[in-house]
Formats: C-alpha cells, structure tokens, sequence
C-alpha cells in the first residue's frame, strides 16, 4: 500500500469516527442512564456496554476503551452528582438523537442494558424501565415500538 492510500485510508477513518461520536456519546450516556437508575451499575450491565461497542458497526470504529471511559464518565457523574450528571448525559443524547431511526435505536440498547437486570433475576428491572420510558418520552419514541407496554 501506497503513503497516500495510507493517508487517505487514515483520513477517511478519522472523518467517520468524527461523524460518529456524537452517537457513541449518545450511546454511552443513555446506557448510563439505565445502569445508574437503581443507584449502582453492575458488572452485567458493564459486559453488556462492551457487548453492544462489539456490535453495533457505528461503534466498532472506535477504540472501546474511549467509550467505556465516556461510559464511565457519565455513570460517576450521575452517581456522584445526580441532577447534573442526568443533565450532562441527557445533553450528550439531545445532541446526537436527531433522527427517530436513530432515537430508536438508543432506546433499543437502553432496553438490552435493564435486559442484564431481568436475566439476572434482580429487582431493579423497575428503575430501569421507569428511566428508558422517561428516555422514550424525551425522545418522541412510542415505548410499544420497542416492545415496552405490550398489551
């Protein structure tokens, strides 16, 4: 491979990552929203954050450890200073939830996030459902389109 092909391969990866992390910004603030709403985040709730930057092909280009760390950032705020570490995290998911395919694919993880919860037999699958329905509210997302209050 050419220098220049090197360095337009680099650029390209760098402008998408750019293009990109408000969404990985999103993604973890959002799932720190769910994994603090019983007041700790557990070690299911971290393997499924990295189950997730494993997945998703938007988040795939990052390097994992800046997103757990974004994570991380987000869920010690919320814990430490709840009202503005929930705003910090709401402003992240405000700025990159601009479209209802993407709204929803946010609330779709915040409920793979609380799934830990409720696989692992816990009692706080209420907080978290309580915390993505206030998430789908502010987002303009139908809780029923990702299978929240079926009837």
């Amino acid at each position: 491979m050419s220098f220049l092909s090197t360095l337009i391969d680099n650029f390209q990866d760098s402008l998408e990552r750019n293009r990109n992390r408000p969404f990985l910004k999103a993604t973890m603030a959002a799932c720190a929203l769910v994994a603090t709403a019983d007041g700790v985040v557990s070690l299911g709730e971290r393997v499924r954050v990295d189950q997730i930057l494993e997945t998703l092909e938007a988040l795939k280009i990052f390097d994992p450890h800046e997103a757990v760390d974004l994570f991380n950032d987000f869920s010690d705020a919320i814990l430490t200073t709840p009202q503005a570490g929930h705003d910090k995290a709401l402003a992240a998911l405000a700025a990159a939830a601009n479209d209802m395919e993407t709204k929803t694919l946010i609330i779709r993880i915040c409920c793979a996030i609380s799934e830990v919860s409720h696989d692992a037999g816990e009692d706080t699958i209420a907080a978290d459902q309580i915390e993505i329905v206030s998430l789908c509210s502010r987002l303009g997302v139908d809780p029923k389109t990702c299978d929240l209050y079926v009837e």
